[in-house]
């Protein structure tokens, strides 16, 4: 062979080893059904980052919330106990504004960064409906605390609202149980969650014998926000927003005090709005005199109910909706649709915390918090 056909099947040899080997696969992509069903996973037995090139690379999911609050800190600790047990990169992200604009920026932050699979809890489900199916048709896709129904999510981690807005009632007739003028506070009734938990405290109070079915059946049977709702003992003398700000939440309980003199009991339906009311009831030489009821578990609510200047608050269980969030996405990554049950709603009861079982309670929360 002459030294110049030496030298050109050198040339071809080194060219086919730069150049010969079968290009690295990308990763599956994620295809969601029109419908939200259970085929909105990646391939099943995949535990490589949807999206991403690096081999073996840990997978990486999301948890959103609607706003910052220390309801969502406990939340949070949820996340960091799966992301250590799970083995998974977990992003926790809190809107600085209760917007869902914000809601939205953030979201595309993370699409953007490679996250492989989101749970938020929607700001205003009924409007956000088109964007959460654009969301749920790059990735998996659930919600919890707040569900969007009508959407692509895949299922609901959080508890019924309604039946929790009932507890709150029941708490307020514990408080009351003669009867009286009932003030409720609440961030923003845009909310799935809102609106159920309101109006379970009313239908307790109005003696309505209903529960969440009746009202998805008769979407014309929610009480008005305008105006007092008057039944044989009690009149809820209207429902006060504002928009998920602390400091506002607290300005409104202390002009509501003013503006209803004869106001026998306040109830606040968001983690922040029993401090708020708390405050405004002190500011006014009012506590213990008109009755608060609260919702979530605040440390100053908390310490009110020890002290008996809260009758009572309903908790959920934010540590869990953070834990069962990473462990469902992890599994959806992986391709285990067992993991969505029939119903797509894994229910997380609330509970009723009094001066009863508020030294225990507190005690198993402050573990879980790390504090």
């Amino acid at each position: 062979m002459s030294r110049r056909l030496i030298f050109l099947a050198m040339c071809a040899a080194m060219s086919c080893g730069l150049g010969c080997s079968k290009p690295a696969s990308s990763g599956p992509s994620f295809t969601a059904s029109s419908s939200g069903s259970n085929s909105n996973t990646t391939g099943a037995g995949d535990t490589s980052s949807a999206g991403s090139s690096e081999v073996g690379a840990k997978q990486t999911v999301a948890f959103v919330t609607n706003q910052i609050a220390d309801f969502w800190k406990i939340a949070e600790a949820g996340c960091r106990d799966a992301e250590k047990d799970l083995d998974i990169n977990v992003e926790v992200r809190m809107p600085s504004q209760a917007t869902a604009v914000e809601q939205k920026r953030i979201i595309e932050d993370l699409l953007t960064s490679g996250v492989q699979a989101i749970a938020i809890s929607p700001l205003d489900a009924d409007n956000q409906i088109e964007w959460l199916n654009g969301i749920a048709k790059k990735v998996p896709l659930i919600t919890h605390d707040s569900d969007a129904p009508s959407a692509n999510r895949l299922m609901y981690i959080g508890m019924d609202n309604y039946a929790a807005g009932r507890a709150c009632g029941e708490l307020v007739k514990k408080a009351l149980p003669d009867g009286g003028e009932v003030m409720l506070f609440i961030g923003r009734l845009e909310q799935d969650n809102s609106k159920y938990r309101r109006q379970g405290v009313i239908d307790v109070l109005m003696d309505r014998d209903r529960d969440q079915a009746y009202y998805k059946s008769q979407p014309d049977a929610w009480d008005p926000v305008d105006g007092p709702i008057k039944g044989d003992k009690y009149t809820v003398l209207g429902t006060i927003t504002d928009q998920g700000k602390p400091e506002v939440a607290q300005t409104k309980a202390e002009d509501s005090l003013n503006t209803y003199p004869e106001m026998d009991a306040m109830v606040g339906l968001f983690e922040y709005n029993p401090p708020a009311c708390y405050q405004a009831l002190d500011k006014a030489g009012k506590l213990g005199q008109v009755k608060l009821i609260g919702f979530d578990e605040n440390d100053v609510t908390l310490q009110a109910v020890k002290d008996g200047t809260c009758a009572g608050t309903v908790v959920q269980n934010p540590y869990m909706y953070g834990y069962e969030s990473v462990r469902a996405l992890k599994a959806l990554l992986a391709g285990d649709k067992s993991v969505i049950p029939e119903s797509k709603f894994i229910d997380i009861p609330p509970r009723s915390i009094t001066k009863e079982n508020v030294d225990e309670y507190w005690a198993d929360l402050k573990a879980k918090k790390g504090a």
